[in-house]
C-alpha cells in the first residue's frame, strides 16, 4: 500500500493538552515551595553540583538487552534521590528541570517534544517533593524510615512520568498505542528499583563520611563503562541478527510485489531512522520506483526526502555517501540537508554487476545515538548488496512471467493470456450481451517473409498490432495468438453488433503500410465467434474463430461469423488420418537428419531425427499437422516407433563404420503417458544393438508441464535404461525454472526463438545467458537450436554452450544428402572413441 504523507499538526496540538496541565501543576508547586522556604537559593553551590551530576546521568544512559528485552538504563534516579534528601524542594525542581532542559537542547529535540519531556520530568519531581513535604525524613538520619520515604517518592515520580507519556501517546496516536506504552513502561520498573537501591547505598555512605564520594564516583564511572561495553556488544549482536533476518525475509519474498514493504520497514527499524527509501530509475518497461517507509506510517509513501544532489553523487561515484555531523568528508553537501530540513542521510548505490540500478537511503537518525556514523554506512552497505540481488531477481521473475503471457515481438497478450481472459469473461457475462472473439488473419505476411526477409515481416506484424490496438474499443483485449493471427475480445450486445465492429475495424486496417522501401496494402480476414452461441469454453471459441477466419479469406468482404458447416474440415482431417496410417504401414514417411555440432571444436557428434511426409494429393504436409493428426487418432505411438527405428538403424550403421553419431528423437507428452513405451525402447535398443547412451529423447517443455506428474514415472524408467533425456523448447513453458531440478533430464535445449533473437535483443540474450548458467549449475548439457549466424555462434561459444544446431551448419537432410554433406563439409578426425567428423568451415 502506498499512501501520501499526512500532516502532523493535529498530533502536535493534542500533545499540548497534556503539556499545559503538567506545566501549570509545576508552576503552582514551585510557587508554594518558594513561599514555604524563601531562602532556598542559598543552596546554589550544592545545586550547581547536583545539576552537573544530573546532566551527566542524562548523557550516559544506555540501552541494554536482557533475555531478548530491551531496557534503557539511566542513572538519573541516583542524583535525584540524593537531591531530595539534601536540597530544599524549590532547588530540587529547578536543578532537575534545568538538567532535563539542557539534555534535550543538547540532543536537538524538537520544540513540542522538548516542552513535553521537560514538563513531564518537572511534574514527576514535584510529585516526589510533595510526598517528601508530607512525610519529611528525619534530618541527618539515613535510616529505614528515610529509605522508605525516598523510595516511595521516586516510584511516584516514575508513575507520574509513565502516565503522562501514555496519555500523550493516547491523544496523538490512539488508545492502543497508550496501552502499549504502559505495558512497555512497567517492564522498566526493575531498572528504576535497582537505581533506587544504589542511590540509598550512596546516601548511607555519604551520610557516614563525605569522603565516600570519591569511591562512589569511581564506582559510577566503572558502572557506566561496563554498561557502555555491554550495550555496544549487544548492539552489534542485534545488528547482525537483524541483518540476517532481513536478508532471509528478502529471500523468502522473492519476486513477489511485497519486497519494498519487507525491505524498507526493516531497514528503517534496523538503522533507527525516520525514513528509509528505495529508489529505482526507469529501466525498459519497468517504471521509476520511489517508495519510502516513515516512522508512524503503516503504508509506504511515494516520495523520497533525500536531496537529489546527494543521490546523484552516490550514483555517479558508485560509492556510499554519508552526509551529516559525523561525515566531514561530505561537508560540501551539508547545505542541501539544511535546505531540505534534514539532519543526516546515508545513500547507498544498488549495484548489479557493473551497473547501478538504484539507491537505498536512510534519513534522520533517531534514538540515543543522534546521528549516523561510519559503522551505520557499513551495515546499510551490506543490506544494499542483498537488496540489489533481490531487486534483480524480482525483475527477472517479472520478466519471465511477462514473457509467459505476452508476445515478444508485439508486446501483446499471447494465446495463454487471451484464453485466461476469456475464461474470466464468460463467468461474469450479463444476460443481454455476448462475449465476442474477432480473429484477424493478416494476408500476405508469409510472402513478405519470403521476398523481403523475416525482419520486414516482423515490422509488418508490429505495425499491424499497433493499428489494431489503436482502433479497438477501450474495453477490448487485443492479443497475438499465432504467427499472423491477432485476436480482439470484447463484450457486445449481439453477434450482429460484433460483425459490424469487425467490419469497421477491418476497413480501418486496410490503409497502406510502409515496410522497408515498399508500401503495402495489407488485407485481413476476420473470423467471428461469440459466447454462448458458438461454444462454452475459450479453446473452442478460439478454434471456431480460426475456422471462420480461414473461410473469410475467400470472401470479398473478408468477415465471416462461425457456423457449424465450417467444421466439415474435420472430414478432411479424418481423410489425412487414414492416409497417414497407410503411409506409416507402407514406409512412405521419410526421416531427415539435422546435425548437432560441438561449439568448442566443431565436431559433428549427433543428429536429430525428423519425420517428413509428402502426401500424394496434398503435397508436403507440415510436421506439426500430421503429428497433431497422429495424436488425435491414436497413431502417435506408431509414428514415434517409425522415426526411432530409422534413427537406430542409421546409428548402428555409423557405429559399424567407426564414425559414431548419436541420435535424438522428439517425444510427445502423450507418448510418455503410455506405460509400455519404456519397454518398447528397451526392446528396440537390443534389436538394433545400439548403446542406450547414444540415444536422446527430446520432450517439449510446454507439453510436459501439462501432465508432469503423470509422465514422471516414464521419464525415470527411460533414464534407468541409460538413454539421455532432453528438455526441448526450453524457456517457452510457464514453470521451467521451478521444475527443472525435479526432472530426471541430462540436457536442456534452448528454444530457437530465444537463440535467433539474442544477437539483436538484449532481453533474449539475458534469457539465454541465464538458462546456460542455470543449466551448468545443475550439471546439464546445453544445446542451442536455431543457430543461423556466426555472431550467434560466437556469443553461444563465449557463454559456454556445448552444442549447437541450426541452418548455419545444415538444414535437415535425407540420409543420402546427409552423407554427401558429411563428405563435403567435414573431415575425419581420430579420437579415443573412434572417428569423428569435424567441420571444415561454418558457411
Amino acid at each position: 500500500m502506498v499512501e501520501r504523507p499526512r500532516t502532523r499538526r493535529g498530533g502536535a496540538q493534542r500533545a499540548w493538552l497534556i503539556t499545559y496541565p503538567l506545566a501549570l501543576f509545576v508552576m503552582l508547586c514551585s510557587f508554594g515551595f518558594w513561599l514555604a522556604e524563601p531562602h532556598w537559593y542559598s543552596y546554589w553551590p550544592y545545586g550547581l553540583g547536583f545539576f552537573g551530576a544530573l546532566l551527566l546521568a542524562h548523557r550516559t544512559g544506555q540501552s541494554i538487552v536482557i533475555w531478548r528485552s530491551s531496557f534503557y538504563v539511566g542513572l538519573t534516579e541516583i542524583p535525584i534521590l540524593l537531591a531530595l534528601f539534601y536540597l530544599p524542594p524549590m532547588m530540587v525542581i529547578l536543578v532537575a528541570s534545568g538538567a532535563s532542559l539542557a539534555h534535550h537542547l543538547w540532543s536537538g529535540t524538537p520544540a513540542t517534544k522538548l516542552s513535553f519531556n521537560v514538563a513531564k520530568s518537572a511534574a514527576g519531581n514535584c510529585a516526589a517533593v510533595l510526598l517528601i513535604v508530607a512525610f519529611p525524613p528525619i534530618a541527618h538520619d539515613a535510616g529505614p524510615r528515610t529509605w522508605g520515604i525516598l523510595a516511595a517518592a521516586l516510584l511516584l515520580t516514575f508513575f507520574v512520568e509513565l502516565l503522562s507519556l501514555a496519555g500523550v501517546f493516547s491523544l496523538v496516536q490512539g488508545l492502543s498505542m497508550g496501552r502499549d506504552v504502559l505495558r512497555a513502561g512497567f517492564s522498566s520498573i526493575t531498572v528504576t528499583g535497582i537505581n533506587i537501591l544504589i542511590g540509598l547505598l550512596f546516601l548511607v555512605a555519604l551520610n557516614a563520611t563525605p569522603w565516600s564520594a570519591v569511591l562512589l564516583a569511581i564506582m559510577i564511572a566503572t558502572l557506566v563503562s561496563l554498561l557502555r561495553s555491554y550495550s555496544e556488544f549487544f548492539r552489534r549482536h542485534k545488528t547482525l541478527a537483524d541483518v540476517y533476518e532481513l536478508t532471509q525475509a528478502m529471500r523468502d519474498e522473492g519476486g513477489r510485489s511485497g519486497l519494498p514493504d519487507v525491505l524498507l520497514g526493516r531497514v528503517r527499524s534496523l538503522m533507527q531512522s525516520e525514513y528509509a527509501t528505495l529508489w529505482l530509475p526507469s529501466q525498459g518497461r519497468h517504471p521509476e520506483v520511489m517508495l519510502t517507509s516513515r516512522v508512524e506510517h503503516k503504508g509506504l509513501l511515494d516520495i523520497g526526502p533525500t536531496p537529489e544532489d546527494i543521490r546523484e553523487r552516490a550514483i555517479t561515484s558508485q560509492t556510499p555517501i554519508g552526509v551529516g555531523p559525523q561525515f566531514p568528508q561530505t561537508e560540501d553537501l551539508r547545505a542541501s540537508l539544511r535546505a531540505a530540513k534534514i539532519k543526516d542521510v546515508i545513500a547507498i548505490p544498488l549495484r548489479s554487476g557493473q551497473a547501478t540500478i538504484g539507491t537505498l537511503e536512510v534519513v534522520n537518525r533517531l534514538g540515543q545515538s543522534r546521528s549516523f556514523r561510519d559503522t551505520d554506512v557499513q551495515v546499510l552497505e551490506t543490506v544494499a548488496a542483498h537488496a540489489a540481488v533481490a531487486v534483480e531477481n524480482s525483475r527477472l521473475v517479472d520478466r519471465l512471467r511477462y514473457d509467459a503471457y505476452h508476445d515478444r515481438l508485439t508486446g501483446l497478450p499471447n494465446r495463454r493470456r487471451v484464453i485466461d481472459a476469456l475464461a474470466e469473461s464468460v463467468k461474469v457475462r450479463a444476460e443481454d450481451e455476448v462475449v465476442a472473439i474477432m480473429l484477424f488473419d493478416v494476408d500476405g505476411q508469409r510472402n513478405v517473409n519470403e521476398s523481403m526477409g523475416h525482419a520486414a515481416g516482423d515490422k509488418l506484424l508490429v505495425e499491424t498490432a499497433d493499428r489494431i490496438r489503436d482502433i479497438a474499443d477501450p474495453g477490448a483485449l487485443v492479443g497475438r495468438i499465432g504467427g499472423d493471427e491477432f485476436v480482439v475480445t470484447l463484450r457486445a450486445p449481439s453477434i450482429d453488433a460484433t460483425i459490424e465492429i469487425a467490419t469497421r475495424m477491418r476497413e480501418r486496417l486496410r490503409g497502406p503500410m510502409a515496410v522497408g522501401s515498399l508500401t503495402l496494402d495489407v488485407n485481413t480476414a476476420v473470423g467471428v465467434s461469440v459466447y454462448p452461441d458458438h461454444g462454452s469454453d475459450p479453446e473452442s471459441l478460439l478454434q471456431r474463430a480460426e475456422l471462420a477466419a480461414n473461410a473469410a479469406k475467400v470472401l470479398p468482404y473478408g468477415v465471416q461469423p462461425f457456423h457449424p458447416a465450417l467444421e466439415s474440415r474435420a472430414v478432411r482431417r479424418l481423410g489425412i488420418a487414414a492416409d497417414l496410417r497407410r503411409a506409416l504401414d507402407s514406409d512412405q514417411l521419410e526421416v531427415y537428419f539435422q546435425p548437432k555440432v560441438t561449439l568448442a571444436d566443431r565436431h559433428v557428434v549427433g543428429v536429430e531425427c525428423l519425420a517428413r511426409w509428402v502426401h500424394p494429393a496434398h503435397g508436403e504436409v507440415a510436421a506439426e499437422d500430421f503429428v497433431a493428426v497422429a495424436e488425435h487418432t491414436g497413431q502417435l505411438a506408431r509414428l514415434t516407433e517409425v522415426v526411432l527405428g530409422a534413427g537406430l538403424r542409421r546409428c548402428r550403421a555409423w557405429a559399424a563404420a567407426e564414425r559414431p553419431l548419436d541420435i535424438a528423437v522428439n517425444l510427445s507428452a502423450r507418448t510418455l503417458l503410455d506405460s509400455r513405451f519404456p519397454e518398447l525402447v528397451r526392446e528396440m535398443l537390443v534389436e538394433h544393438a545400439v548403446d542406450p547412451g547414444q540415444v536422446t529423447f527430446e520432450i517439449s517443455e510446454p507439453g510436459m508441464l501439462n501432465d508432469i506428474e503423470r509422465v514422471l514415472p516414464s521419464l525415470y524408467r527411460l533414464r534407468d535404461l541409460g538413454v539421455r533425456l532432453s528438455v526441448d523448447d526450453f524457456g517457452t513453458g510457464a514453470s521451467s525454472l521451478a521444475y527443472l531440478r525435479q526432472w530426471p533430464v541430462h540436457e536442456v535445449k534452448i528454444d530457437d526463438s530465444f537463440v535467433q533473437g539474442m544477437a539483436t535483443d538484449s532481453g533474449d540474450l539475458a534469457i539465454v545467458r541465464a538458462v546456460i548458467g542455470l543449466s551448468r549449475e545443475f550439471g546439464l548439457k546445453v544445446v542451442a537450436e536455431g543457430v543461423e549466424s556466426e555472431l550467434t555462434l560466437e556469443l553461444l561459444e563465449e557463454m559456454g554452450c556445448e552444442l549447437g544446431q541450426g541452418y548455419l551448419f545444415s538444414r535437415p537432410l535425407p540420409f543420402e544428402r546427409l552423407e554427401a554433406w558429411l563428405s563435403a563439409q567435414t573431415e575425419p578426425e581420430s579420437t579415443p572413441t573412434g572417428e569423428v567428423r569435424r567441420l571444415r568451415a561454418v558457411i
